[in-house]
């Protein structure tokens, strides 16, 4: 190719393809072959008077032989004007008609793709937004290769816009029809969307109910442009159990167990049961779940639940039983109002033996966003919470809980990534040695401070057994690099304590680490030091798993 075109170059080795391997006879008859379609490859990118040349370069045998173009581009075609038009109803409707494709725009080099892309993003937004009529009057691309100059012409009629009709569904489903309505979040009547009828299949595959879910909303069948949305549903199986292992160095080994019934009756209540067992914790906890409406968000949780625990000197058997309201609120926050009894029986390091009665009214507040479930790019995740108890309200002792947390993760030229982790709580009380050590705050370990064993980075008590503190405040700051495909490496500072007192010194620890994305999320392998040796700071061996955010 003669001059810098690396585009055209790379297009006229796509159209002309491998002819590798063919004899010196072969290869002049296919010549005319490979030089019309190089023409071809650069009319596309609005190249029409190009002068190509051809050779054979003989190699070391007659099958080695080699077919070599040289082309001169000439003058490019460039786009003389540019009328894009809408009629009918799409005219008016500024989602249609807003950011459409800018190229080709007039001067520009002429580019079939981008004609064909401009033409295309039309016909599917019509598609998209229910102008199912829409046909283009004009659809023209005139090129005149005498004057390198082309016209583009595009004006599209669309029609009057469709819309949604009643939602119906089949038979057979078992549910009561009213638990099925609360999926749908249109009215009949308004203008068709894509968007809508995808929705409400994902709602109802995410529900848990149902093994099949086909949504009919053919515009083939619409009568006087509204299109009636028949579901047919497929009941899942009742029941599903599931187990899992897992390592990482705050607990070693574990084994998760889950037993779940998807529907008990044709209201959509659901039950269900959860252990995780390791050496340092056990639980078992069960579950009760109400739909709301709307169910993809709404619910009221009736919850039950015991948990042992044996961390560095702190022993603990916790007793729960609980009610929570789920609602997702208008703004996208999604709340939480709980209200729950703990019975919990404590021991820390033989010193301090005793057990608490606590209710517990709290209010949490949850926002995450990312761009995958798994692997996410780029997101955010915020997370509010705050209980609280009295001795007047069938409580041993008075308490206010706060805890906070904020992560963000950014990625930068695909490859690299940033994530920030900042969380800080707090426990008001009138006697903190009543507050049971479910209460307290501990900091330390694989997702907190890393270079520092799990959970013990808190005030110690006169034999040097950590008793949790009042306060917590940790932050991190991580770098990735992905080297290769689900590969990344990573530097990170941690630095944060459990503390009784905000003049209290924070600990601090660093390291590096690689991170392999597996089908189930992150696999984490870190190497930090803790750089404190006042508070246990030294080399440490972090492994874990789990989602970035």
């Amino acid at each position: 190719m003669e001059g810098d075109f690396p585009e055209l170059k790379s297009n006229a080795e796509a159209f002309i393809g491998e002819v590798e391997g063919r004899s010196a006879g072969n290869l002049r008859r296919y010549a005319s072959t490979a030089v019309d379609q190089a023409r071809e490859a650069l009319r596309a990118l609005g190249y029409y008077s190009p002068m190509i040349d051809w050779r054979i370069e003989q190699g070391d045998s007659d099958s080695t032989a080699t077919l070599l173009l040289s082309i001169t581009p000439g003058e490019p075609v460039l786009v003389k004007s540019r009328v894009v038009e809408i009629r009918g109803a799409a005219a008016s409707d500024d989602r249609f008609t807003s950011d459409l494709p800018a190229q080709p725009a007039e001067g520009d080099v002429l580019n079939h793709g981008q004609y064909a892309n401009l033409r295309d993003t039309i016909q599917t937004r019509a598609r998209r937004r229910g102008y199912f009529d829409g046909k283009f009057v004009t659809r023209t691309l005139e090129v005149d290769p005498a004057t390198r100059s082309a016209t583009v012409t595009l004006i599209y009629d669309s029609g009057d816009r469709y819309k949604l009709g009643e939602v119906s569904f089949e038979e057979g489903h078992w549910f009561e029809i009213g638990l099925l309505e609360e999926f749908v979040t249109f009215e009949p009547g308004v203008p068709y969307h894509s968007d809508e009828i995808a929705r409400l299949n994902r709602d109802l595959q995410n529900s848990g109910y149902f093994r099949g879910v086909e949504i009919d909303a053919s515009p083939a069948s619409a009568e006087d442009g509204v299109i009636p949305v028949r579901i047919e549903l497929t009941r899942r199986e009742a029941r599903s159990v599931a187990t899992g292992v897992g390592f990482s160095t705050d607990v070693g080994p574990r084994f998760r167990g889950n037993w779940r019934e998807h529907w008990i009756n044709p209201m959509g209540h659901k039950r269900g049961a959860e252990t995780e067992l390791s050496m340092p914790r056990q639980n078992l906890s069960t579950w009760y779940e109400l739909p709301l409406d709307p169910p993809m968000s709404d619910l009221i949780r009736l919850t039950a639940g015991y948990q042992r625990e044996d961390i560095e000197n702190v022993e603990s058997e916790l007793l729960t039983f609980g009610q929570q309201w789920q609602h997702q609120l208008d703004n996208g926050w999604l709340q939480v109002l709980s209200l729950r009894w703990e019975g919990e029986r404590f021991n820390i390091g033989d010193d301090e033996k005793g057990t608490s009665t606590l209710l517990l009214p709290g209010a949490g507040y949850s926002k995450m966003h990312a761009d995958s479930p798994l692997d996410p790019s780029r997101g955010y995740r915020l997370q509010f919470d705050i209980t609280g108890s009295h001795r007047a309200a069938l409580s041993d002792v008075d308490i206010l809980h706060v805890n906070a947390l904020a992560k963000g993760l950014y990625t930068l030229a695909d490859r690299h990534r940033f994530l920030g982790r900042l969380q800080a709580g707090a426990v008001a009380t009138n006697r903190f040695s009543d507050v049971p050590p479910s209460l307290r705050f501990f900091a330390g370990g694989d997702q907190s401070v890393r270079g520092y064993g799990y959970e013990t980075l808190s005030p110690e008590n006169d034999n040097g057994v950590p008793v949790g503190g009042r306060y917590l405040m940790v932050g991190s700051g991580e770098y990735q690099y992905q080297f290769a495909d689900k590969w990344r490496a990573a530097l990170f500072v941690d630095y944060g304590n459990a503390i009784n007192d905000l003049s209290d010194p924070l600990a601090t620890g660093a390291g590096i680490g690689i991170r392999w994305i597996s089908p189930v999320g992150p696999l984490r392998f870190d190497i930090a030091k803790g750089l404190d040796r006042e508070f246990g700071g030294e080399w440490r061996i972090h492994f874990s798993m789990g989602p970035e955010l």
